[in-house]
């Protein structure tokens, strides 16, 4: 279901055991992986001091651009459902200085888009 998902588009958890090598060189000593989402081949990291947005780029994906939001720069986020029977969710983040959001990832309900946006809310409206 995991690459079915990520061809249509939606974000799948991964494992933070899977993770946690890959992004060891560039996290804090302090820091830690909370929830991290892929699609095909990029990816969305919630640790506990911002979010990382990953992308693969080339068609070997050897060159990685690791983007670091510091949970201060968001200054809303929603997460878009049709309703309780709805199978897709989309999760939207605004950063601030920006009046349309910057970040939009579809999530399959059983991938639980309220994970991730339960590390946002424990994050950001500290």
């Amino acid at each position: 279901m995991g690459l079915l998902n990520g061809l249509m588009g939606h974000a799948s958890e991964v494992s933070i055991e899977k993770v946690n090598k890959e992004f060891q060189p560039i996290l804090l000593a302090d820091e830690q992986i909370e929830k991290a989402f892929k699609l095909i081949r990029d990816m969305l990291v919630f640790t506990n001091k911002r979010l990382i947005m990953v992308y693969k780029q080339g068609v070997t994906g050897s060159k990685i651009d690791y983007q670091s939001i510091p949970y201060s720069s968001i200054k809303m986020f929603s997460k878009e459902s049709a309703g309780m029977m709805d199978f897709d969710a989309e999760l939207k983040i605004w950063l601030t200085g920006e009046a349309q959001p910057t970040i939009k990832q579809e999530f399959r309900k059983g991938d639980n888009v309220n994970e991730a946006y339960k590390v946002l809310s424990r994050y950001v409206l500290k």
